[in-house]
């Protein structure tokens, strides 16, 4: 049987008091816990000085040395809350789709006088980690995560480090299954299924029947899709052609994308009876446009367009319509909710959040 809390977090005093420091993995492991749960205790034992924490672990209060700089919990020069402190944001860009995220974050931070320091992985496999590692052998005292993961969720066995890390993280447009490791943190994120719904709801209220998902692959490509195919159930649509499968040649390039984007749209409205799409992204829906009028589909009248992602669809030739996700909100929501994390002292530091923003749908003619 587990320990009860208290005896728990006696038990992890006397072993950092013992040893002088202890990774985390190896005492949640001698204790006999998940590191969340240990996580939390350390969260909590450092907010009231009795611990400091360190890169992967703990270690033991110095004699005489003030428990605010052992915590980095205490109010800076000004006296806010979260004065002094340091947040790591790690994510795979600082521009197109995150520079909203990252600049939310920012303005969010800095207003409570606290500090933000980015790390971009641009993608590339494992450095998420590399670069989470990096901000914190530099002070970050708690993290913004937005880890690489294609779906938007860890792949089995994926990301589970992001669990045990020795400081408060919160994921950012990003979520992971039930029963991951990962499910127990703290995130925000845009509730790209819900934005997908809406378009295809306001489709089909101006009579569409037949209305196409078409666009690359992202992280929010699966709940863009899980929401599309639940308004078109729901409204009771009549399916559009499958999109289809990848082929065997590995990955399509940049141009490879594009062409398949364009080959569907045109095949779906001559012989598939699609009459509107939801094109994920705009940048992606701009440059169709042209394209589709040379193959003879005519934008709006041949086919109605709403494009997914708000940052140039009204500077199209046809301005377009289109769904603009939280990105700002969601920066912002996040950083505040991991300052409140740090800033919170006590025995526990309240329920952990799931937050879902919704995505906001501008009309244009």
């Amino acid at each position: 049987m587990r320990p009860h809390v208290n005896q728990r977090r006696t038990r992890v005093l006397e072993l950092v008091r013992a040893r002088g420091t202890v990774r985390v993995t190896d005492l949640a492991r001698e204790l006999g816990v998940s590191p969340v749960t240990l996580r939390r205790d350390i969260e909590a034992m450092a907010a009231r000085g009795e611990i400091r924490r360190m890169h992967g672990g703990i270690g033991r209060v110095e004699p005489g040395r003030p428990a605010a700089a052992a915590t980095g919990s205490a109010a800076g020069p000004g006296g806010g809350p979260g004065g002094g402190l340091r947040v790591g944001m790690v994510v795979p860009t600082a521009d197109h789709y995150y520079a909203d995220v990252v600049r939310g974050a920012r303005e969010a931070v800095e207003a409570r006088g606290a500090r933000l320091t980015v790390g971009l992985t641009r993608y590339l496999t494992g450095e998420d980690r590399t670069q989470a590692d990096r901000l914190l052998s530099t002070g970050a005292q708690g993290l913004l995560l937005t880890p690489n993961w294609e779906t938007g969720s860890p792949g089995p066995g994926e990301g589970a480090w992001t669990a045990e890390l020795p400081v408060p993280a919160v994921l950012v447009e990003r979520w992971a299954p039930p029963g991951h490791p990962a499910a127990g943190l703290d995130r925000v994120a845009s509730d790209h299924a819900h934005g997908a719904a809406g378009a295809v709801r306001h489709l089909a209220g101006l009579g569409h029947r037949r209305i196409a998902l078409a666009g690359r692959d992202t992280p929010a490509t699966a709940r863009l899709r899980a929401g599309y195919e639940a308004a078109v159930t729901a409204l009771g649509l009549e399916p559009a052609p499958p999109w289809p499968p990848a082929g065997p040649g590995g990955p399509l390039s940049e141009a490879g994308l594009f062409a398949r984007t364009l080959e569907y749209l045109c095949g779906a409205v001559a012989a598939g009876g699609v009459t509107a799409a939801l094109v994920h992204s705009d940048t992606d829906a701009i440059m169709l446009l042209p394209r589709l009028q040379a193959r003879g589909v005519r934008v709006p009248e041949d086919l109605t367009v709403i494009a997914y992602d708000d940052e140039v669809a009204g500077l199209a030739g046809v301005p377009l319509s289109a769904v603009a996700p939280p990105k700002h909100e969601v920066g912002r929501r996040a950083a505040d909710l991991l300052l409140d994390r740090l800033t919170t002292a006590g025995p526990e530091t309240g329920l952990r959040q799931h937050v879902g923003l919704l995505p906001r749908l501008t009309i244009r003619s």
